[in-house]
């Protein structure tokens, strides 16, 4: 289910940059605890690594994700949302700037 907006929240001021400025996001910390980033993506390729598990919602564009283990890659489209294990790594392929929403669990 899409949230379109969070109430009572923090959020941290300093973005989170990587890729030379390609994958920005913000924190969003909420009063149980929980976190959430929300960010943009520019067309590039790029690899995470995850330290929790990780919710990844297509909020608008598109993301097209190899997972860990897997030669196939897999595209998501606006409104989709795709899991990844925590302590693994996952590539991502973006065509055109991509709107998403992070949670880490």
């Amino acid at each position: 289910m899409t949230e379109y907006q969070f109430e009572k929240v923090t959020i941290v001021k300093k973005a989170n940059i990587y890729f030379d400025g390609k994958v920005t996001s913000r924190i969003i910390l909420f009063p149980d605890g929980s976190r959430k980033t929300l960010g943009i993506m520019l067309p590039g390729e790029y690899k995470f690594n995850t330290d929790a598990k990780e919710v990844m919602e297509v909020l608008d564009g598109e993301i097209t994700v190899r997972f860990p283990g897997s030669d196939k890659w897999q595209t998501f489209h606006s409104g989709d949302s795709f899991a990844v294990p925590a302590r693994s790594s996952f590539e991502l392929k973006i065509d055109n700037v991509t709107d998403y929403c992070c949670s880490y669990e």
